[in-house]
């Protein structure tokens, strides 16, 4: 075989995929998939204080695990064939490094201590720290540094989760000497360069996620931060200023990495970039499209160029950074806090006697894998209707627009004749609500797109799911053919940073796979949903108004 070859790398919220790509065509050579064990086991975890940490061993351990299984497949690759390989990783997932760039979890005095751990982008622990980010900007008379983040501050993000830690575990701040995002770091390890000082930050997670403009000079400046909390201070100069897009060489492959991996030091890594905004490149998309990613959550994008978007800025979205998607463009994201995890609340609350019951059982496991199937088949045959239940999405509070993750999800209108099947059909109903109530800032806000691109698991495996979120969103959506279009998204920045494109649009078009399917709109079905999102709306403000 002689050819250019890269490698994706996504890191999503419950595993680790890689696949090799032909960069000629973007076939797909191999394909791998590894779980994190010890986040399997819900080790670190504690729901109840919305606390969900990774440990950075389940992310190396999947790192080699996959890489050698899609060589392996591949068959006769050659390694010096593979040219180039990107990362994408969930976000904002950061975590505390030493002085040479080590997460403290993997120090020995720090192996259990969750707050030295990566904490996952669904961590909303450090909710108290996000709301005094918002006051302090605010009010503080100086420069609002979230107005490229929507205007509010999320604890899903960097600063939020520093601050939280530094105040809750003197531990781990005495060790800190910085601080990296997931999504940084294994570039950095990868290359060699783990220096805190020197390795290259992404420009999508510091756009996104930690209030980075070039219009501040980068990161919100020390009369800030300092004001913002004392133990803030000095850390600023001991983060970083620049920032890359995903066309940028990180480095080479470091000799220890080559010979883990089985490839050579030739093999160039990419600058990381989110994993949503890479499955949007993935997807294939351009201008006039809404890019969602459809999951546990989702991540909605849109990329449009500098001069159409002027100094326009999106109110109560999770930010517009220039290049964080597409390099020359203006990326600007939102999305759901919670979409498929809604679905899983449900079946697990169905499931919950058995569990009880016969915990481990084979009948269990089977129940688990049927419920939600069972429900689909039975919602599906349920016409809309304007005198349905109706509920409220916001079960992991409320991501955009307009973040609050204070708020709670809610069912109405039930009676003793409703059944699990109604219920199911009314929150399926109620994720694409929150998918049309994100779609309508952006057009109010004059970002206009006339179709869909939906990927992730959720687009590829429920018809239901997506045909009630066209009926409701009023738009076509267009499905994504690749069965790992986050992957496959990595795969092209990759071919990008190697050299093998000029170009992320001219990736797309020689390594893009197209799309399997089309859900078009139901008009009468469209005309229903009209109605009952008015009262989604209702209820979502008599929510927040009045209960929160």
């Amino acid at each position: 075989m002689s050819a250019k070859l890269v490698l994706g790398i996504d890191y999503g919220t419950d595993s680790v995929r890689s696949v090799l790509i032909d960069t000629a065509d973007g076939s797909e050579l191999g394909s791998a998939v590894f779980e994190y064990p010890r986040w399997k086991e819900g080790l670190y975890c504690d729901a109840g204080a919305h606390r969900f940490r990774q440990h950075p061993l389940d992310y190396l351990e999947g790192l080699e695990h996959t890489v050698r299984e899609v060589l392996r497949q591949a068959g006769d690759v050659r390694p010096g064939e593979v040219t180039g390989m990107t990362i994408d990783t969930t976000g904002s997932t950061p975590v505390a490094i030493d002085r040479e760039g080590t997460p403290l979890a993997l120090k020995k005095e720090f192996a259990d201590d969750p707050d030295a751990m990566f904490i996952l982008w669904k961590d909303h622990s450090a909710m108290a720290e996000a709301e005094e980010i918002n006051v302090f900007a605010h009010t503080w008379e100086g420069t609002d540094y979230t107005k490229y983040s929507g205007g509010i501050y999320s604890p899903e993000w960097f600063w939020a989760k520093v601050l939280h830690t530094l105040r809750n575990n003197e531990r781990v701040r005495r060790a800190a000497f910085s601080w990296v995002e997931h999504v940084d770091w294994m570039p950095a390890l990868l290359t060699g360069n783990t220096d805190p000082l020197t390795l290259k930050r992404s420009r999508c997670a510091a756009g996104h996620k930690a209030m980075w403009h070039e219009a501040f000079g980068g990161l919100p400046p020390e009369e800030f931060l300092a004001g913002l909390d004392p133990l803030l201070k000095g850390l600023r100069e001991r983060l970083y200023t620049d920032t890359f897009t995903a066309d940028t060489t990180a480095g080479h492959l470091s000799e220890e990495w080559a010979g883990r991996l089985g490839l050579t030091t030739t093999t160039v890594v990419g600058v990381g970039a989110f994993d949503a905004h890479l499955g949007a490149v993935g997807g294939e998309i351009r201008p006039g499209y809404l890019s969602k990613v459809v999951g546990t959550s989702t991540c909605d994008m849109v990329v449009a160029p500098p001069e159409q978007l002027g100094d326009r800025l999106v109110r109560g979205i999770s930010g517009q950074v220039d290049g964080s998607i597409i390099p020359g463009m203006t990326g600007l994201e939102a999305g759901q806090s919670s979409f498929g995890d809604v679905y899983a609340w449900f079946r697990d609350l169905l499931l919950w006697p058995a569990a009880q019951r016969f915990p481990g059982a084979e009948s269990t496991r089977i129940l688990e894998e049927e419920i939600l199937p069972m429900l689909t088949r039975e919602a599906e045959k349920i016409a809309p209707a304007v005198t349905a239940p109706v509920a409220l999405d916001w079960f992991n509070g409320r991501r955009t627009p307009d973040a609050n993750p204070l708020l709670r999800g809610a069912v109405t209108g039930l009676t003793l004749g409703t059944g699990a099947p109604a219920v199911y059909r009314a929150l399926v109903e109620a994720t694409a609500f929150g998918s049309r109530r994100i779609a309508e800032r952006f057009t109010e806000e004059g970002i206009l797109f006339e179709g869909v691109i939906a990927l992730g698991g959720i687009a590829k495996r429920s018809p239901f799911v997506m045909q009630v979120l066209a009926d409701v969103i009023n738009r076509p959506i267009r499905v994504a053919r690749a069965e790992q279009a986050v992957a496959l998204g990595a795969a092209m920045a990759a071919a990008v940073a190697a050299g093998v494109y000029p170009s992320f649009e001219k990736a797309q078009q020689a390594m893009g796979q197209g799309f399997e399917k089309e859900y078009v709109p139901d008009p009468g079905k469209a005309a229903v949903y009209d109605t009952l999102y008015k009262k989604y709306l209702a209820l979502g403000g008599f929510i927040e108004n009045e209960l929160t």
